[in-house]
């Protein structure tokens, strides 16, 4: 039987690669977001890959369309194997300029959505015992930036829900599996459709991939639910393992570095932004961004979070070699000594 997605956040960026990655396996998918022209053209794209797609245009902050759109589904298909939470919205401002509308709007999107997605996919993998929910996360969720404190503590809040979700499953002895995929800079259109206070051009903290490069990684972890988390991207691991040992640190760091480091010297003017109305329902976007020049097609880390073990061993043998070269160099200087 072929398997039947939910992905919210469809119409662009990573959900719209997933949509085809999973397209091209055969799946049945159903496509979730606002924006009708993006949604319409990433069903052509699920469909020319060997899928079947069908449309339901969702606002993820509405708990009730998102229930609705999950009983179509299985109306649809039949039933939901796999849940895709993508969708969000953000603010590139400091704090002080953000309006309180503005970050309920963000919190109702980023974090809610993955919540109202979770809660809607459950209803139907609960009473199957089967199924999986993909969280696509950030390394923003474990290391605020400046600028951008609605996101990251959405993705904070998204980590800490999963968590407490996943222990609840594992003490009822569930068969059904949730799973975050902790994403690094990602070229999407999102920073072009951003709301955006700053003086620049919003745009990704370099290195950069590919939406195909976060796509991969989703559909690994939906078939390797077991792992708590994935992490892509080698600056996503860099910097989580900066911020544990150097917290404070990278903190002065980002403070100095984190503005300049989010925006271009282009004017940051918008005439538009999809914080509450999407930009792609009259016009599609496709999945990328505006930074393919600068965007890496693939990461060693998807490797090593796939081979965890055989990581640490060679790891471990890298650091063993090294003991062992420091200690022969060490007796041969002292034999020379004497």
């Amino acid at each position: 039987m072929s398997q039947s997605v939910v992905i919210t956040g469809a119409s662009a960026g990573i959900g719209r690669a997933a949509a085809r990655a999973f397209g091209a396996r055969g799946a049945d998918v159903t496509l979730l977001a606002r924006g009708r022209a993006g949604l319409a053209a990433a069903a052509r794209e699920v469909e020319a890959a060997g899928g079947r797609a069908h449309v339901v245009p969702t606002d993820v902050a509405d708990h009730r369309a998102v229930q609705a759109a999950a009983d179509e589904a299985v109306d649809t298909f039949g039933r939901i194997d796999v849940w895709v939470n993508v969708g969000f919205s953000s603010v590139f401002a400091p704090f002080t300029a953000i309006e309180p509308e503005e970050y309920e709007r963000v919190t109702h999107v980023t974090y809610l959505g993955f919540v109202n997605g979770t809660r809607a996919a459950l209803k139907h993998m609960l009473p199957r015992d089967a199924g999986t929910v993909v969280q696509v996360g950030s390394a923003l969720g474990e290391r605020s930036i400046p600028l951008q404190s609605a996101y990251c503590g959405a993705k904070h809040a998204i980590n800490g829900f999963t968590s407490s979700l996943r222990t609840e499953l594992l003490h009822e002895g569930s068969n059904v599996r949730v799973t975050v995929v902790q994403m690094p800079a990602v070229n999407t259109p999102q920073f072009s459709w951003v709301l955006s206070r700053m003086r620049g051009r919003p745009q990704p903290v370099p290195p950069i991939y590919q939406p195909e490069v976060a796509a991969d990684a989703v559909l690994y972890a939906a078939d390797h639910p077991g792992r708590k988390q994935y992490y892509v991207g080698s600056s996503t691991v860099a910097t989580l393992v900066a911020n544990k040992f150097a917290a404070g640190l990278l903190d002065r760091y980002l403070a100095r570095t984190g503005f300049d480091s989010q925006q271009t010297d282009e004017s940051g003017d918008s005439p538009e932004h999809n914080l509450w109305h999407p930009v792609d329902d009259a016009t599609d976007h496709g999945a990328h961004g505006t930074f393919d020049r600068q965007s890496h097609r693939r990461d060693p880390q998807l490797w090593a979070s796939r081979h965890p073990t055989l990581t640490a061993a060679l790891a471990a043998g890298a650091v063993s070699g090294a003991a062992l070269g420091l200690r022969a160099a060490l007796g041969l200087r002292a034999a020379r000594g004497r």
